[in-house]
């Protein structure tokens, strides 16, 4: 069986500590036992990351705002790029090499935070992003797995 990069929430019950303090450990991997072959991945917070943009916190995310972003197939790339693709702790929007005017793709990130999919920081004049894993997994188990399965 060949084993996926991605997601998974600790199901040891680490997924409902805060989610500073779980990004904040170092790189890991777990294997999900509700879906096996599939590896968490996870980055250390950089010890020089800027605070996080407003998002909504833990408890308020709901289903169907989260559905609803990653209901437009370009949000959906975004997310899923970011949960198998990232070569790093966080990135920018250039880094997906997306063919968009920049005032769409900030309309589209903009979209995925608001729904608490995405967490951003402010480098200067770029933002960041990153997948909210353990906050997702925490609320709605699985859902980054499917994610990760869509295929266009």
């Amino acid at each position: 069986m060949s084993t996926k990069t991605g997601v998974c929430a600790a199901e040891s019950g680490a997924a409902s500590a805060s989610h500073e303090a779980s990004e904040a450990g170092g790189p890991a991997a777990e294997v999900c036992a509700s879906r096996p072959g599939f590896v968490a991945a996870r980055r250390p917070v950089p010890a020089d990351a800027p605070e996080p943009l407003p998002e909504p916190e833990r408890a308020d995310l709901r289903l169907e705002v989260v559905m609803g972003a990653l209901s437009d197939p370009l949000r959906m790339r975004i997310v899923r790029t970011l949960l198998l693709e990232s070569e790093a702790f966080d990135h920018t929007c250039g880094w997906f090499g997306l063919d968009r005017p920049k005032s769409s793709l900030t309309h589209h990130f903009r979209a995925l935070r608001d729904a608490g999919l995405i967490r951003q920081r402010q480098y200067g004049l770029e933002r960041r992003s990153h997948v909210r894993v353990d906050d997702l997994e925490a609320r709605f188990p699985g859902l980054l797995a499917l994610v990760a399965d869509w295929r266009e």
